[in-house]
């Protein structure tokens, strides 16, 4: 009574404002007349109003039980008032003759006493209201649930149970879903009051949290569903006193993932219990959720998480944690929102004349996406030829009859739920406007000739209407003006057509005033259509034409889609798939073509097949396939059927779980800790995990355990003191077992320790320094009852804050390496448990100075119950690689090298895998763990450069992380189009665009090209538009001889080495149109290519020229421009003729002055002093140069730009004495910087000279094997000393004291590799060169700061074999290119320290008299050589 009241309130507040409209309604047509110029129209008019008819109320989903009453509400307004009727599951109900169920006055249903049993539902099911207006029309309702809750039954029950004072308890009492709010619960037979502490799950389970001693009695829970309630078994919670003992933590109820309706309410279980006692807290996608200042976020009793009113933002994964300082677990669980359907946009009452096109428009949303139907006058709208569902939602009608008027209704409908939105149709009569201007609901061709029409003649009927085209699809039709107006320049014009024997006629409407064809599309082959034309002017429509009989032509008759396709998995590889013979088509049916696809990918197969059915083995297992059919006839492929999708049957996974790792909790107890099998090779659902284990001792003894697949980890108990157990783990599908990871081992502790409180201070820490080491050893804490896990070192110079380095619990001495010689470091030890660190113990050393060689003496401690500790700490992993294997995965493979040669991993060590990219550049890095030397890295992004590293941990100790390795994924068809696409019309090109866009934001890889699309028709078929391909990664293009004042529509691919990306959206753009500023340009340019003709087409690539009188498209260039750029170009010409001539005259003096000084060092090098060596020595005698004393020092501190430095008269290659050429310094300057192995011999004379302050010296040496040196060493000739008697041509470098040396061979063109050298900076400002050493394969990088390695130590021991080398000494202004030196074995290794020592140490201002006179003896000395 109370919802009828309510009703007929809202009933009459409706009414007040309706008639308010209605007032309003009618003054506004006359308004609008009024500003036209049209008469009103009178109260009296033809013109029908809309009706208001609509639901006040509509029924809602319902829950009740047997025996009870139901009111479903409903209440229609309407004026007359409407008939209400109700149906259930879409028949009718007959109410007169129901004595239980009966109509209510205000429309609603009333049910008494609702029967439901096991066989008989009569009550239960879906209930529509349906309103009815006799000569209006019909609307119904949203559709309404009804559920009667069934007998309950008691799915689980609560257990005695027994509970620590202070945690929480559990009591089970699951039931039927729809029976859980009919669920209450008693203690001791009484009724049980729900607080803050005892709560209710919503499954009916009871928690209750800090358990008092009043809590303890026994329980049993309740069902009252309409009959007489029914009870649980009674089960005793006893509530013990609270205990000191720890226990482990465990999850007593774990949240489980929820489907919830925006605005609903949500309650994820969790309670946890152990001691210490447990918090709990809540995180939302790794984010810490605030439940004390929220206030839809409630934390229940027990830890559980209530959230109230949801929206969408809450939809996500929920992980509950508990923390009780001793251990951590977590729990998780998925909320999906859901959202009901709700309208975007509602359809809209419509006026319309007979033979119009109208569309109901209908945009709805809601999660999941909700289909749409509709409904006219309450029956459902068949889709048909006249009757279209367009833009998805919107319902379209073609060729309006009398008998289409009425109620349309949209109705969405999802899982959530379903709403309805209406609207009324009006058919006027012809000679009736349409009081309104045209809604957005008309479509293009029917928005004409809808003003109100004036008195005056009307015209006659158009003559000679004919078919001038007639297609399969589409007719042309053209006619003469009628005969009452000739020249027809005002009249429009409308075509009524329909197929012949259909009474529903459509209309086409002419685009503009004075046009006389039109075309009709959209028909169907071989079809009569029955055409007439009606010509239309100021006062209205004229007579009508005669009828013309049309029949479009047949179509070529390919065979239509296959019906009934389906498909099947038939076993975990194959899948069958079944079809039948087209319906349609035109001769008899070849044969068909399967074509087949896994999910995700793009590559399409196919397979040729005579009959109705096919299975394709060979397939992956658990994977999801599309299938489509399409038949061949003798004209060719027909219409492909829709996909069809199916999944393979699931088998045993092919694979064991990855990264399995033991950690040993105490003495008793070991936890597992593993990752899922690969994905490829699951092979379906992971339902669960198999856990074997043994003594190591008695390997016959296993034990099984079965976790859940969604427990990646668990926890052993039971166990052996000190005892050794192997474990492995298996994954489990539905089908069955996979295999097994391998044995893998661990070891109870042998006591259970204290672990309540820090270690005390390690008994004893002695420290023995080196000279770049410490060695730190220690005794354990006096108190052995206390848990020590492991020590941690401090140490660092003056402070023992700067370094921390953690060991294992059982090591008792670590060297601390890579420590500074004579230097005071503080070293601290402390011992560490999970509570904390204990007391440090300090001690201080004082490193060896870098002098002391002395032996390092064993340390051994005398400590007769500490076992040999292992002195190693752990070394990273070695020789990590990265082997890409597709755009998304990559191998990372590495070595230990504390695993024995065979690199069998025995021990509980495992290995953690982290990657990261550096774009962008905040990027964390990601990390897992891996028990094998390999891991495969998945869910990378493409085309990407990673890097990766590995560390190795043991039991508590763990390595540094090993050296990085880098990887880039493969490339991958793009998966973004291009963007931000443009069209701009070029300037004084009418006829030319220029489209412009930017590179796809997933590009995958280097974008190759791009394909430009354009059409003048938005829905033509893609291969119907025109395409412009794009070389390369540019961004513009041009079109040219486009069609004037006409829209293009314009599409964007981007191309990769992998493939075509997505098309971006159409771009639409109207091309100007021509006036006459815009055609003189093309007229001259297409004038001067010769009369009636145009220049041939240079290509979208072509680049106009910069002048423009030549241009095809360009203006002319004008002549004062033409006499301008004359002038210009004479100017800059007599200028750079008068700078050449200035340079040319000062650059002739001063190289009059060098050439003179060079003569003058030319000719006191080459003396006439002979070889003094042994007689036994024969011709050219044997020459070992010592590079100790090779040590140029500048003599001329003059300022002159080319100092002169002694000179040695070495014999050249005649191919070096090339002069050098001036022209190529700006070529060589850019190359000074990068060491090349390849280069002209030109080149290499050039760069030779192009030293400055910053001298080189190249020097290979005797049998030294080419792999010892550097790649691609040359094999060198022996040259000609004959051609060494000429002075050589010096090159002065600008800047060649800032540049780094540029080292090679002379003998390049021959052997096409490089001669092993070296360069480094001097260490003293006046030494000229110092030792080399051998650069390192590729683009050396050279320190001031370290010392160089002589190349004379990395030598071979063949000194027996001689051959000729090269030599070249450079001076600070000059060099010479090498010449061929006959060298002999080196000296020993001992010898050649002793050389590198030497060159190492500085010279004093006094000895550089003695050094020079040395250096000009030897210089004389190699002359007396080259002149022997």
């Amino acid at each position: 009574m109370a919802a009828e009241r309510g009703a007929r309130r809202l009933l009459s507040t409706s009414s007040f404002w309706l008639c308010c409209l209605l007032l309003l309604g009618r003054r506004a047509p006359a308004a609008a007349a009024a500003r036209s110029g049209s008469p009103p129209q009178s109260p009296g008019s033809s013109i029908r109003t809309f009706t208001p008819f609509y639901f006040l109320v509509e029924p809602a989903d319902t829950l009740s039980t047997r025996g009870s009453s139901v009111v479903l509400n409903c209440s229609a307004y309407s004026e007359p008032s409407p008939k209400i009727e109700w149906k259930k599951d879409g028949t009718f109900l007959n109410l007169v003759s129901d004595d239980r169920r009966q109509l209510l006055p205000d429309g609603s249903l009333f049910i008494s006493n609702v029967v439901h049993s096991k066989h008989n539902k009569p009550d239960e099911g879906y209930y529509q209201c349906v309103a009815t207006v006799e000569s209006l029309g019909t609307i119904v309702s949203r559709t309404a649930k009804l559920t009667v809750a069934g007998l309950p039954r008691f799915a689980s029950q609560p257990e005695h149970s027994s509970v620590y004072a202070g945690d929480s308890a559990i009591l089970n009492c699951e039931v039927n879903t729809d029976l859980v709010p009919f669920v209450r619960w008693e203690q001791n037979r009484q009724p049980l009051l729900l607080d803050d502490r005892v709560l209710k799950l919503p499954s009916g389970t009871l928690v209750i949290s800090n358990t008092t001693e009043g809590d303890g009695g026994l329980y049993r829970c309740i069902v009252e569903s309409g009959g007489p309630p029914k009870y649980s078994d009674e089960a005793e919670l006893k509530v013990l006193p609270g205990s000191k003992v720890t226990s482990n933590l465990v999850f007593l109820k774990q949240p489980s993932s929820l489907v919830r309706v925006i605005g609903q309410n949500a309650v994820l279980p969790c309670v946890a219990s152990g001691l210490p006692l447990p918090t709990i807290r809540w995180m939302k996608n790794e984010d810490a959720l605030d439940t004390e200042s929220s206030e839809r976020l409630v934390l229940l009793a027990g830890g559980s998480l209530e959230i109230s009113d949801i929206t969408e933002d809450d939809a996500g994964t929920y992980f509950c944690v508990a923390d009780n300082g001793n251990e951590t677990i977590e729990a998780q669980a998925e909320l999906t929102v859901q959202a009901q359907p709700e309208f975007l946009k509602q359809p809209t009452n419509i006026y319309a004349h007979e033979s119009m096109d109208i569309v109901f428009e209908c945009e709805v949303t809601g999660k999941p996406t909700p289909t749409v139907k509709w409904v006219k006058n309450g029956d459902m709208v068949i889709p048909s030829d006249y009757f279209k569902i367009v833009k998805e939602h919107n319902l379209q009608v073609l060729g309006l009859v009398k008998s289409d008027e009425g109620f349309y209704q949209c109705i969405a409908e999802n899982d959530v739920g379903n709403a309805q939105a209406g609207a009324q149709l009006i058919i006027l009569e012809h000679d009736v406007a349409i009081p309104t201007l045209p809604p957005t609901s008309l479509t293009s061709a029917t928005t004409d000739h809808l003003a109100p029409a004036t008195s005056g003649p009307l015209p006659s009927a158009p003559r000679d209407v004919v078919a001038s085209l007639v297609s399969t699809r589409f007719i042309k039709l053209t006619w003469r003006t009628p005969a009452s107006d000739p020249h027809g320049d005002n009249l429009t014009y409308s075509v009524f057509y329909t197929k012949e024997g259909i009474t529903r006629e459509r209309v086409e409407n002419t685009s503009h005033p004075g046009e006389m064809q039109v075309t009709i599309q959209n028909l169907m082959p071989a079809t009569v259509y029955i055409f007439r034309v009606m010509a239309h002017n100021k006062h209205g429509s004229g007579e009508s034409s005669a009828p013309l009989r049309v029949e479009t032509q047949p179509e070529v008759q390919l065979p239509g889609p296959a019906p009934n396709i389906r498909a099947y998995a038939t076993s975990p590889t194959s899948i069958t798939v079944t079809w039948e013979t087209p319906l349609s088509g035109n001769g008899e049916i070849q044969n068909y073509k399967l074509y087949y696809m896994e999910k995700g990918t793009d590559k399409e197969q196919d397979v040729d097949v005579s009959s109705h059915s096919h299975t394709i083995n060979g397939l992956k297992k658990y994977t999801e396939y599309s299938f489509r059919v399409v038949a061949y006839n003798k004209h060719g492929p027909g219409v492909s059927t829709q996909d069809v999708a199916v999944q393979t049957l699931s088998d045993v996974p092919s694979a064991a779980p990855q990264n399995l790792s033991l950690e040993v909790r105490n003495s008793k107890s070991i936890m597992i800790h593993w990752q899922p099998p690969p994905l490829a090779t699951q092979n379906g659902q992971i339902t669960g995990y198999k856990i074997r284990y043994r003594k190591a001792s008695r390997k016959s003894d296993v034990t099984e355990t079965l976790v859940p697949g969604t427990q990646l980890s668990q926890l052993i108990e039971g166990l052996d003191r000190g005892t050794e157990y192997n474990f492995r783990v298996a994954a489990l599908t539905a089908n069955g077992t996979g295999p097994a990871t391998d044995w893998l081992s661990a070891e109870t502790f042998e006591s259970d320790l204290d672990e309540t409180r820090v270690p005390e201070v390690p008994s004893s820490l002695h420290v023995r320094p080196l000279v770049t080491s410490i060695v730190v050893s220690w005794t354990p804490p006096e108190n052995q009852n206390i848990v020590v896990r492991g020590y941690a070192i401090g140490y660092g110079i003056g402070s023992p804050h700067a370094q921390t380095i953690k060991v294992d619990y059982k090591q008792r001495y670590y060297t601390i390496e890579n420590l500074d010689p004579s230097s005071h470091y503080v070293i601290t030890l402390k011992a560490f448990n999970n509570v904390g660190e204990g007391i440090p113990l300090y001690e201080s050393a004082v490193t060896r100075p870098h002098t002391d060689t002395s032996e390092v003496d064993l340390f051994v401690i005398n400590a007769p119950y500490t076992p040999v500790p292992d002195p190693t700490p752990m070394m990273p992993p070695v020789g990590v690689q990265a082997s890409i294997l597709s755009h998304d995965t990559i191998r990372i493979t590495w070595a230990d090298n504390s695993l024995p040669k065979h690199q069998k991993i025995t021990d509980s060590r495992y290995y953690t895998v982290r990657w990261k990219t550096n774009i962008p550049a905040n990027t964390k890095y990601k990390n897992a763990n891996a028990t094998t030397l390999s891991y495969l890295v998945t869910g990378l992004k493409a085309n990407t450069l990673y890097e990766f590293s590995v560390m190795v941990t043991k039991g508590r100790r763990s390595s540094t992380w090993s050296m990085t390795a880098h990887g880039t994924t493969f490339e991958l068809v793009p998966t973004s189009p291009p963007k931000d696409v443009t069209v701009v019309s070029k300037e004084g090109k009418p006829r030319t665009i220029i489209v412009n866009w930017q590179p796809p934001s997933e590009a995958n890889g280097k974008i190759t090209g791009y394909i430009i699309y354009y059409s003048t028709d938005v829905n033509a078929e893609i291969h119907d538009w025109v395409i412009e391909p794009v070389v390369g990664n540019r961004l513009t293009h041009q079109i040219q001889e486009l069609t004037l004042d006409t829209p293009y529509y314009f599409k964007i691919q981007a191309r990769n080495s992998k493939g075509m990306g997505p098309m971006s959206d159409a771009v639409q753009f109207r091309t100007p149109k021509a006036d006459s500023s815009d055609k003189m340009p093309n007229d001259q340019a297409s004038g001067s290519a010769g009369k009636g003709s145009r220049l041939p087409d240079l290509g979208s690539d072509y680049k106009t020229p910069m002048s423009g009188s030549n241009s095809p498209h360009g203006s002319p260039t004008s002549p004062l421009d033409s006499n301008m750029l004359l002038v210009v170009i004479i100017s800059v010409g007599v200028i750079t003729i008068v700078v050449v001539v200035i340079i040319a005259i000062f650059c002739t003096r001063r190289t009059t002055s060098h050439q003179k000084k060079k003569r003058a060092a030319c000719k006191s090098v080459n003396g006439s002093h002979k070889y003094k060596g042994n007689a036994k020595d024969v011709k050219p005698p044997d020459l070992w140069i010592h590079h100790e004393r090779l040590e140029l020092k500048p003599i001329d501190k003059s300022p002159d730009p080319n100092p002169i430095m002694t000179d040695t008269p070495i014999p050249r290659n005649s191919q070096d004495i090339t002069p050098v050429d001036n022209s190529m310094d700006s070529n060589i300057h850019q190359r000074r910087n990068s060491y090349r192995g390849h280069e002209s011999e030109d080149s290499m004379s050039t760069l030779a000279g192009r030293r400055g302050m910053r001298p080189k010296m190249m020097m290979p040496f005797d049998s030294q094997p080419p792999q010892q040196s550097i790649r691609n060493t040359p094999s060198t000739d022996t040259m000609p000393a004959s051609s060494s008697q000429t002075c050589c041509t010096d090159h002065q470098d600008p800047e060649g004291a800032t540049g780094s040396s540029y080292l090679a061979s002379s003998q390049e063109e021959d052997s096409g590799q490089s001669l092993p050298t070296a360069h480094v900076r001097p260490s003293h400002p006046l030494k000229s060169f110092a030792v080399p050493a051998i650069p390192p394969p590729g683009p050396p990088t050279y320190d001031p700061a370290l010392p160089s390695t002589p190349l004379l130590s990395q030598q071979a021991l063949n000194h027996h074999i001689h051959s000729m080398k090269t030599a070249s000494i450079g001076t600070l202004g000059r060099s010479r290119p090498p010449m061929p030196v006959v060298v002999p074995s080196a000296p020993e290794v001992q010898e050649t320290t002793r050389m590198l020592e030497d060159s190492e140490s500085s010279y004093e201002p006094d000895e550089l008299t003695k050094e020079m006179a040395h250096l000009e003896g030897l210089m004389k000395d190699l002359n007396a050589i080259t002149t022997a």
